[in-house]
This record gives structure tokens, sequence and C-alpha cells, in this order.
């Protein structure tokens, strides 16, 4: 991922200096102890599925920025990670003279990770529905998943971890549509909604 941020940020600074000052920052929160899921390797799990349908996305940089910065913040206590992600990526962006309407795409794309809603921006469902990917792997991968995000809000105990959990996965089942592109769904709508009901029924 290291690669691949510097090789973007060398389309828009030769300062060596600051693309090393902001991939360290990144490097540093994302390898938080306190994170076990949302690592670098959510970043290149998600990478991947961007890469194969980065043929649909029309502004690729600005979804690369999203998707490093947008859990930049991440606190289990917390519920404003979205929010607080977006706005240091426009500071980032700053740095770096990004174009304005660019910058408020890239907001709008971390802060939809959110609530993960339709956008009328195919770029931003493709990149959230990226960051959902995980949802439609194999049981064995979702099954560690799950795991992993249980661990970052080990401060919570079962009686206050559960249902918060069972709410956010039937918020998932009730939707119409997991996915909100054709891509994704295609691939992933009917394994994630298995797997979803399975962990449910496990809680």
């Amino acid at each position: 991922m290291k690669d691949v941020f510097y090789s973007l940020l060398d389309n828009y600074t030769k300062d060596k200096n600051l693309i090393s000052t902001l991939w360290i920052e990144i490097e540093t929160n994302y390898t938080n102890s306190k994170r076990h899921y949302h690592t670098l390797l959510h970043l290149k799990n998600m990478c991947k599925e961007l890469y194969e349908c980065n043929d649909d996305i029309n502004d690729w940089h600005t979804i690369l920025f999203s998707l490093f910065y947008h859990d930049i913040i991440y606190n289990a206590s917390k519920k404003d990670n979205e929010e607080k992600s977006a706005d240091l990526a426009i500071k980032r962006l700053q740095q770096i003279n990004y174009t304005e309407s660019k910058i408020n795409v890239c907001h709008e794309a971390i802060v939809a990770t959110k609530s993960h809603t339709l956008s009328n921006n195919n770029d931003i469902n493709l990149f959230t529905d990226a960051d959902l990917s995980i949802l439609g792997y194999t049981w064995q991968e979702y099954e560690q998943y799950y795991k992993q995000v249980r661990k970052e809000y080990s401060i919570y105990p079962d009686f206050l971890y559960n249902p918060g959990r069972k709410k956010v996965l039937q918020h998932f089942l009730d939707m119409e549509n997991i996915f909100k592109t054709e891509f994704f769904r295609s691939k992933y709508e009917n394994t994630a909604r298995n797997n979803i009901s399975k962990e449910l029924r496990l809680l």
C-alpha cells in the first residue's frame, strides 16, 4: 500500500518529505495495536476490489484518496470516526493543493461509509460497496472478520456489544440491496446475506 500511496502522491507533489510524513501518519494509525480489522490489510483488500472495477470509476485518484483516509481515525468508543476521518482528509488534500471539488467528493465518500446508503455518485457507490465486500467472502474469511471486529470492541462486554452488533447486521438485511452496484451485487449479495444471517444466529 505504501507504493500505491507514493505513486498517487507523486502526481500532486514532488516534496518527498511531505509524502513520507503523510504516509507515516496513515501507517501509524492503521497499525495501531487496538486495531484488528481496520488495518492496512483492510485497505489492501479494498484496493484489490476497486482495481477490479476501476474501468467503471470516473475519478480513480479521488477514490484512492478516500480509501487511504476513510478509516484513518478509528476509536471503537466514538461514533464520529467517519466525520473525523473525512475532516482530516480535507486538511491533508489541501496540503497538496488537490482540487476543491474533488476534495468534497472525497469527504462525501468517507462519510458515506457510515450508513452505506445509495449515492448519486457511482464512484462513491463502488467505494462503499468495496468497503463492505468482506461481507460476501467465504464463511471462513467472514468469521475471521467478525471476530476481529469483536476484538476492536473488546472494551464492551457481550451484553452491551451483542445488541449493537445485531442492530447493525439487521440493518444490512433490511436493505433492499446490501450492495448498491451491479458489479458488487452480482459478486457478493447472496453470500453476504447468508453470512450475516449465520452470524446473527450465533449471537
